[in-house]
């Protein structure tokens, strides 16, 4: 039963990142599905695996991705 224990201490914590990252993964998908944006290499669907797929992939796209990260 330890380790249920731990999950259940850890919830606290646990629970505000994974939605932190929800909520800017769909950020990031409305962002790259824009018709005017343009990412790098030109490839949305690229762009929209590694944002998914990878843990905190949102934060490559958002470092790497964007062509003008100004808008």
């Amino acid at each position: 039963m330890e380790g249920l224990e731990l999950i259940i201490e850890m919830l606290p914590l646990i629970i505000p990142i994974v939605l932190i990252d929800l909520i800017f993964k769909i950020y990031v998908i409305i962002d790259i599905l824009k018709e005017d944006r343009k990412v790098k290499g030109g490839n949305k669907i690229v762009w929209i695996v590694v944002s998914m797929v990878i843990n905190f992939g949102w934060v490559i796209y958002l470092i790497f991705g964007k062509d003008e990260w100004w808008k």
